[in-house]
């Protein structure tokens, strides 16, 4: 459960909600492009329907009631008002927690990125200096490529490879089971610039 905030508390007392963290331009436009309303006609939408007061899960089952709102994004849009009310802090998930992804685009397919994968992370034993708890996972399905490690700190790594287009596939570096905010932007800056360093190791 996340902890409430005692601004928060004054806020959602008086009826007045906290500024939003920031949303690009680009994030609203594809809210409203996909569920036909903006983000602030859906804070809107919220708040007269006394979601201020809800869990997660209600208001996620809520926004899923209106037209043209998946599970996905009733899922974005609870948490982007969590983070307008100051219940979640950006970054940071259900549980309290918070977790990154770093993303790029590779030429081949499933299998070729994986093995690019495998051997630019041969032999290590740890990331920024925090060691492996235990040696990397792999898996995959059908569409899917996975590559997963923890670290002793606590943190889980999850390598996603999915095919994007018949000759590119998309590769996103997931690291969950961050503590803090801080430890989130200390690995966010980590990842940005290790994870091209990594693959350019082995060649891509």
């Amino acid at each position: 459960m996340l902890k409430p905030y005692a601004a928060l508390r004054s806020s959602v007392a008086t009826g007045h909600l906290m500024p939003s963290p920031q949303t690009t331009g680009k994030t609203k436009d594809k809210i409203s492009v996909a569920t036909g309303r903006s983000l602030q006609s859906w804070f809107e939408f919220l708040t007269t329907h006394q979601a201020t007061t809800l869990s997660h899960t209600d208001i996620a089952a809520l926004l899923k009631t209106q037209p043209g709102v998946s599970d996905w994004w009733a899922q974005q849009l609870t948490v982007k008002f969590e983070q307008h009310l100051g219940k979640r802090l950006p970054g940071q998930d259900c549980s309290g927690q918070f977790k990154l992804s770093v993303n790029k685009t590779l030429p081949g397919g499933l299998d070729e990125a994986l093995a690019l994968w495998l051997a630019a992370v041969a032999g290590i034993q740890s990331f920024n200096q925090v060691p492996l708890k235990a040696q990397p996972r792999v898996s995959q399905t059908e569409k899917w490529r996975y590559w997963r490690c923890e670290l002793a700190d606590g943190s889980r790594l999850a390598l996603h490879i999915q095919q994007k287009t018949t000759d590119k596939v998309a590769l996103s570096l997931q690291h969950e089971q961050l503590s803090t905010a801080e430890a989130l932007e200390h690995w966010r800056s980590f990842w940005k610039a290790e994870l091209p360093l990594l693959l350019n190791r082995s060649g891509s």
